[in-house]
């Protein structure tokens, strides 16, 4: 059901099964793919590409230009995945030609209210990104991350899977996967312990991401000597290796 106050440009391609509320207002180049809920009062802007599913709550602004005085007007590009739950005021600007052309969100987000998410963003899968944080720039989040509220990430910086930011927290560095960080600026204290029971991970799991962690993080190695040690441990351990592939791909320094 599309309300009679919504205004939709002729170009946007807007599936059968989708509503939008009163007020909303649909721009050129938008897709809505099916069982999509779009709010009242909900500025789209394209190109904009959304998947099933996705839930869009009042006065957000999707897939408006980049804040980048780089940006010239190019035809750059938002794609947002399946069943993700944006909620109030939230902002999500396009990429720009320079990063890449495209800000990207993956499936089964929840995006709570006032967050922001700048351009060239690329978001993976299964987040959960708490009231009022801000993602400058070019900034990576890969999946089943949590940013407490009021989370502050600076531009290209990446945050591992798993990992876990405390409210209020700055964050100027890349996280590795699994480590939990607070403060301002923000610093490694340990390992999201309860982030991976709640996600099944085993005892044993997490207790060899313990030991990694202090592998990186006390044993008073640089990161590539960890990087190494972790490469040799996780022929045994797997779930370690998305963290010793973190360290050895990462770019600007890992919060430490």
């Amino acid at each position: 059901m599309i309300h009679h106050t919504a205004i939709i440009d002729p170009t946007a391609i807007i599936d059968d099964r989708v509503s939008i509320g009163p007020y909303s207002v649909i721009g050129e180049n938008v897709e809505i793919g099916a069982d999509c809920e779009i709010g009242p009062h909900v500025v789209i802007t394209g190109p904009t590409k959304i998947g099933k599913g996705n839930k869009i709550y009042q006065f957000s602004s999707v897939g408006a230009d980049p804040q980048d005085k780089k940006y010239t007007g190019e035809a750059t590009l938002l794609e947002i995945g399946d069943n993700n739950l944006i909620r109030e005021s939230v902002t999500i600007n396009r990429g720009t030609i320079q990063g890449g052309g495209i800000t990207k969100i993956g499936n089964d987000n929840w995006i709570m209210a006032y967050v922001h998410i700048a351009h060239d963003c690329i978001v993976g899968n299964d987040n959960i990104i708490a009231n009022n944080t801000s993602l400058a720039g070019h900034v990576i989040i890969e999946n089943y991350v949590v940013l407490g509220g009021f989370s502050l990430i600076s531009q290209f910086n990446k945050i591992g899977s798993y990992a876990f930011s405390a409210m209020g927290s700055v964050i100027s560095r890349n996280i590795p996967p699994y480590v939990l960080v607070s403060g301002h600026m923000a610093k490694p204290i340990g390992v999201n312990v309860e982030g991976l029971r709640r996600r099944q991970f085993s005892d044993e799991q997490v207790k060899n991401i313990k030991q990694a962690y202090k592998l990186v993080y006390r044993s008073g190695l640089r990161v590539d000597e960890a990087e190494e040690k972790l490469k040799l441990l996780s022929q045994e351990q797997p779930e370690l290796t998305i963290f010793s592939d973190f360290l050895k791909t990462q770019q600007g320094g890992i919060i430490r």
